[in-house]
């Protein structure tokens, strides 16, 4: 069923000004103080302690870090079933049973350890769990860390 909803402005339609004051006033923005929060706080004093009381409130603040850690991170469940067709791709090979992956070639740095390995695997990544070098080492397989705290935690 189609509801028919009358436009707002639809008793308007006879006046001169459609109940906006005089026609001088609907023109730019010289009637409301300019555009947006633009004269807000600049000219009322009952007005410009609220304004003062926010923080933040004009300019730009704070900065964007350029040095922000990007994480891809790749479970060895979704690993183990797309490694065929990395190996299809060139991406990864296949050395007498075992499947050589550098994750930085499918861009991901993370290795997580959901899921169960049926295969073997020796993996460079720069980033993984601890379950999931686990995991890959349980299967016969190892895992090559570049950089991580995990690491040194697993040598101790």
């Amino acid at each position: 069923m189609v509801n028919f909803k009358r436009k707002k402005n639809t008793r308007q339609r006879g006046t001169h000004t459609h109940g906006c004051g005089s026609k001088k006033k609907r023109r730019g923005a010289g009637n409301r103080g300019g555009r947006g929060d633009a004269g807000s706080g600049k000219r009322g004093d009952a007005k410009k302690p609220s304004y003062w009381a926010i923080k933040n409130r004009f300019g730009k603040n704070g900065f964007t870090s350029k040095s922000k850690l990007v994480i891809n991170q790749i479970n060895l469940v979704e690993l183990q079933s797309a490694v065929e067709t990395y190996i299809k791709q060139g991406k990864a090979e296949l050395k007498a049973d075992t499947y050589i992956v550098n994750l930085k070639d499918i861009k991901r740095n993370k290795l997580l350890g959901t899921g169960k390995l049926y295969k073997k695997f020796e993996i460079t990544t720069e980033y993984a769990s601890e379950t999931a070098v686990k995991k890959v080492q349980e299967a016969g397989g190892k895992v090559i860390l570049l950089k991580s705290s995990v690491a040194n935690e697993l040598e101790k």
